[in-house]
C-alpha cells in the first residue's frame, strides 16, 4: 500500500479529490489536509511516498511546506498544483528546487492519476529506498562555473539571442537538464512536451533565464568533495558533448532526433547526483571499477544496489523529462532489456556512448575492431552489429568536421 498526503487549503477541492480517488483505495492510502502544518504533524507520524499540495495556500504555501517535506522526508516525491497564471509562473525557479512538477488546477483525476502511477512505477523500478532519499535532497544539479559566467553574461547581453543563450546551455548536463524541467513541470503552462533546447529557451525567454541564472538554488556551482577526481566534471562534460554529436549524425528518424540528442547529452546526469551528494560511495566505485578493470555502471551495482543510469533517468522521471529520454537514459548501458523498432532513441544513446568510448580508447579504428564480446553480443541483437562500422565513420566525421 502506497502512502500519498494531499494538502489545500479548500476542503471542497480536497472532498472532490477524496469522492473522485475513491477507486484508488484499495492500492493507496490517501490523506486529506486543509493547511501545512496539520501535513507536517501527519509527516511525522507517518512515512509517504508522495505529497501534493497547493501552491497558493494562505500561510504557509506549497514551497515553503515541500521545502519542510524535502527536509523531514528526502524519498517521498513532492508535486504542487496550482492555476496558471503570470505569478505561478515567476515562483518557477523556487519551486523547481523543491517539487519534481506542478499540475494544473483544477486537477481531474483522468490527469491525476496517471501522473502519481507514473512516479511510484519510476520508484520502483529505478531507486531503492536510500537513493531516492539522495534524490529527494537535490534542488540542482552542478554546473561548471564557466558556463554559470558565460550564460550569464550572454543574458546581460541587450543583443543576446536565443540561438546563443541555447548553445551555451547545450555544453552543460545540469544546466539543460535544468531547462529541460522547468519547460515539462507544468511551472510554465506548457500542454505538450518539449526536448529541443533552443526551443525550450525561446518558451521560457531570455528574462526567465536571467532570473534562473541568478539563483543559486537553480544554479548551484559544482564544489567537488577532496575525493572526487578534479577532472571528474570536464571529463563528463566532454563525454556528454560527444555523445550528443554523435548521436546528431546517426540515421535516426527525424522524430526521434531531438530526444536522442538530448539523452545522450544527459545520459550521464546520475553520476552528477553521485559525485555530489555521495562522494564517498562514488569514488569507492571509481576505485573498484580500476581495479577490476570493469565499467563503472558494474561498479556502482555491487556497491549500491543501483547504477548512475537509474538513479539518473529517475530524477529526470521525476522532474518530468519526456518518456523517450528517461528510457534512454535508464538503460544506456543494457538496450537489450526493453524492445526496439531499429535505431529508436535508446538504442541511439547507447550506440553513442559506445562510440565516444571506443573512439577515445583508439580514434583511428573504423572497423570496430576493438569491442568487447559484450558489446558486440549486444550490437547483434539490437540487428546494428553489421552497421557499426558505418555508425563508426559517422562518428568520426561529426567528431571531425572539415
Amino acid at each position: 500500500m502506497r502512502n500519498i498526503l494531499f494538502v489545500d487549503h479548500d476542503s471542497g477541492v480536497l472532498a472532490d479529490l477524496s469522492r473522485a480517488l475513491e477507486s484508488e483505495r484499495s492500492r493507496w492510502n490517501m490523506e486529506f489536509v486543509l493547511d501545512g502544518e496539520a501535513a507536517i504533524e501527519h509527516c511525522r507520524a507517518r512515512a509517504f511516498d508522495l505529497v501534493l499540495a497547493d501552491l497558493w495556500m494562505p500561510g504557509m504555501d506549497g514551497v515553503t511546506l515541500l521545502g519542510f517535506i524535502s527536509d523531514m522526508q528526502p524519498a517521498a516525491a513532492r508535486l504542487l498544483i496550482s492555476h496558471h497564471s503570470q505569478a505561478a509562473a515567476e515562483r518557477s525557479a523556487r519551486a523547481a528546487s523543491v517539487a519534481y512538477c506542478v499540475l494544473p488546477k483544477p486537477c481531474k483525476p483522468a490527469d491525476l492519476v496517471p501522473s502519481i502511477e507514473r512516479i511510484l512505477t519510476l520508484q520502483d523500478l529505478f531507486c531503492i529506498p536510500a537513493l531516492r532519499a539522495t534524490v529527494g535532497r537535490i534542488g540542482g544539479l552542478p554546473s561548471l562555473s564557466t558556463t554559470y559566467t558565460a550564460l550569464n553574461a550572454a543574458v546581460r547581453d541587450p543583443d543576446a539571442s536565443i540561438h546563443r543563450v541555447a548553445r551555451i546551455i547545450e555544453q552543460d548536463v545540469a544546466m539543460a537538464a535544468k531547462v529541460l524541467q522547468l519547460v515539462n513541470s507544468g511551472f510554465l503552462g506548457l500542454q505538450q512536451k518539449m526536448n529541443n533546447l533552443q526551443t525550450a529557451v525561446s518558451y521560457i525567454g531570455l528574462e526567465v533565464i536571467k532570473n534562473l541564472a541568478l539563483a543559486t538554488e537553480t544554479f548551484t556551482l559544482f564544489k567537488p568533495d577532496p575525493s572526487i577526481p578534479k577532472s571528474f566534471l570536464d571529463n563528463l562534460q566532454r563525454r556528454a558533448n560527444r555523445a550528443a554529436t554523435i548521436a546528431a549524425a546517426l540515421p535516426i528518424a527525424s522524430r526521434d532526433r531531438d530526444s536522442a540528442v538530448v539523452a545522450a547529452l544527459l545520459h550521464d546526469v546520475g553520476e552528477l547526483v553521485l559525485a555530489n551528494s555521495m562522494p564517498q560511495e562514488f569514488t569507492a566505485a571509481m576505485s573498484l571499477a580500476a581495479e577490476r578493470k570493469c565499467p563503472i555502471f558494474e561498479a556502482e551495482e555491487d556497491l549500491l544496489g543501483i547504477t548512475h543510469a537509474e538513479l539518473g533517468a529517475y530524477l529526470l522521471g521525476l522532474w518530468g523529462i519526456d518518456h523517450a529520454i528517461v528510457e534512454a537514459v535508464a538503460h544506456h548501458h543494457r538496450p537489450t532489456r526493453i524492445p526496439h523498432s531499429g535505431l529508436d532513441t535508446s538504442t541511439a544513446v547507447y550506440l553513442a556512448t559506445l562510440l565516444v568510448a571506443e573512439l577515445d580508447v583508439h580514434p583511428t579504428d573504423l572497423k570496430g575492431d576493438l569491442l568487447t564480446d559484450a558489446d558486440r553480443e549486444t550490437l547483434e541483437s539490437l540487428n546494428l552489429l553489421a552497421q557499426y562500422p558505418a555508425f563508426r565513420e559517422q562518428a568520426v566525421q561529426a567528431l571531425n568536421p572539415r
